[in-house]
């Protein structure tokens, strides 16, 4: 059977280049090797709770009347009449277990910086001049994604002066060149563990983006969980003509004269296609699913040059007390030993590691669990592959159990809040659990590690010298936009807006982004 294009993998990305493409009327045909769709935007229940697989908060959306991209995005695809998103009324919440520290950061730029200012005086002036270089630079993102690769360097020069000096640096330097205090740089970090990299690694670029989104634009939760977003974008594409088969996985994608001509599914059918997006990781497209002589060098070479990024492990707690009774207060709890994010890497390298985020679900959607209940995710990363070369058939459940016991009690210790005594339900996902269902190397939730010259900019700005096979594209956490809800959304559209440029023959510029 022909088709237009083919999407594997009914993740966030996939779902979004899937739809994008038959709005544009494309024929499309979506294969997901499981049962729904969502991949890790889903949820499962155990007793009376119904637990959110992974999602924390979405930025980058905000509302009508301060449109983010998402937004934007989700009213392009028209899915915005189903979905419905609480605003989250903090920033976050960050507690230290070595240095006895503890600061609650809100939304809204003058509060942050008034804030800040609070618990560091004389970080006002530094502080206001960060947010400035925020602005410009998602101004400055989006002239290069509107652009679509017709860059003005004069433009560039012109009117994003600043974008263009701190682009290439990592945050700390920046931090450091703005002359911020020290312990207002730590605070302002907290949020490194969402994209990954300590300060000292990270891309400025990437974290001013999304600290910016954050604090502007206000973090949502969907009230009914990811899955309502996953299951909006699915059910939007079947109203459209879209074609998609589940327990369906791809075990082909046949490559022929360095051009994709479609896959080979598991009950042994073939579809044909002049484009497939990859909403799975290249490690498996290059690795298993193309035959090895089709495999372009480059695409190999940098794969395998790629250093994987966090693996996950989440303690998911259904609790027999409302968050008032618990003392629960906050949304978010970051916590870690110290505010050094280069000490915290290297820790949270070791299977033996505290650090954590919490998130209160209730005290962002009252109504997510049973009146009187609540729900607490506890998540850790882990920047390397201990796990799995400690883990065995014998001891993967006592492994799990240490773990949870490990995380609970140092919750409680860092919150001063007994949770022991209302633990109804309790379930725990290891990055065994992850690869599974994800088919991910090695449990990998966060793609590829993000660090100096692969960072978001450059990957981005390389996006289009990375299609190696000709119609292949990648969607999701492992493509140019790298991980996160937000990030992986946009890149389905990107994936989808090559696959466009293609299907009508258009000339897609080298250095589009």
């Amino acid at each position: 059977m022909n088709y237009d294009a083919i999407v594997i993998g009914a993740g966030n990305g996939g779902l979004v280049s899937a739809l994008k493409l038959q709005k544009e009327g494309k024929k499309v045909l979506l294969l997901e090797s499981h049962n729904t769709v969502g991949g890790v935007a889903t949820s499962f229940i155990r007793g009376r709770f119904e637990f959110e697989a992974s999602l924390h908060e979405l930025c980058g959306f905000g509302n009508e009347n301060n449109v983010g991209e998402v937004y934007e995005l989700f009213k392009d695809l028209d899915i915005l009449d189903k979905i419905k998103m609480n605003e989250i009324d903090e920033t976050f919440h960050v507690i230290t277990l070595d240095t006895k520290e503890e600061y609650t950061m809100p939304v809204g730029v003058s509060n942050f910086i008034n804030k800040m200012e609070e618990y560091v005086p004389g970080s006002k002036e530094s502080m206001e001049k960060f947010f400035d270089l925020c602005k410009e630079n998602q101004e400055a993102l989006n002239y290069l994604n509107e652009s679509k690769g017709n860059v003005d360097a004069k433009v560039l020069k012109s009117k994003y002066h600043d974008f263009m000096i701190y682009a290439s640096y990592p945050l700390e330097d920046v931090l450091e060149s703005i002359k911020m205090p020290k312990k207002a740089r730590e605070i302002l970090s907290t949020y490194w563990t969402y994209l990954g990299s300590p300060a000292t690694e990270l891309s400025f670029v990437h974290y001013a983006s999304m600290i910016y989104s954050y604090v502007n634009l206000h973090p949502v939760i969907s009230s009914k969980k990811s899955h309502e977003l996953s299951l909006a974008l699915y059910e939007k594409f079947l109203s459209l003509g879209g074609d998609a088969k589940l327990l369906t996985t791809v075990n082909k994608i046949i490559v022929d004269d360095n051009k994709v001509k479609g896959v080979v599914t598991s009950d042994d059918k073939t579809y044909y296609a002049k484009v497939v997006i990859a909403n799975i990781s290249p490690n498996l497209v290059y690795g298993k699913l193309i035959d090895i002589e089709d495999v372009p060098i480059k695409a190999r070479q940098l794969t395998n040059a790629r250093i994987l990024g966090a693996r996950g492990i989440c303690v998911y707690l259904g609790l027999n007390k409302s968050p008032e009774e618990l003392g629960l207060k906050n949304y978010s709890y970051f916590i870690y030993h110290t505010l050094d994010s280069k000490k915290e890497f290297e820790r949270m390298k070791k299977l033996k590691n505290d650090n954590m985020v919490g998130v209160v679900i209730n005290n962002a959607v009252p109504d997510a669990s049973p009146k009187g209940t609540t729900m607490l995710y506890l998540t850790g990363l882990l920047f390397s592959d201990i796990f799995t070369k400690v883990v065995t058939k014998d001891n993967y459940f006592d492994l799990k159990d240490a773990i949870s016991e490990n995380f609970i009690e140092t919750f409680e210790k860092a919150t001063g809040v007994n949770i022991q005594d209302a633990i109804e339900e309790i379930e725990v996902a290891t990055p065994l659990t992850f690869a599974r269902y994800t088919n991910h190397p090695d449990g990998v939730i966060y793609g590829y590690l993000a660090k100096k010259s692969d960072n978001l900019l450059p990957r981005m700005m390389n996006q289009n010298n990375e299609d190696y096979v000709e119609g292949l594209y990648f969607a999701g956490g492992f493509a140019s936009r790298l991980s996160g809800y937000s990030s992986t959304y946009k890149s389905g559209e990107m994936s989808a807006l090559k696959a466009l440029a293609k299907l009508d023959k258009k000339e897609v510029a080298k250095d589009e982004v």
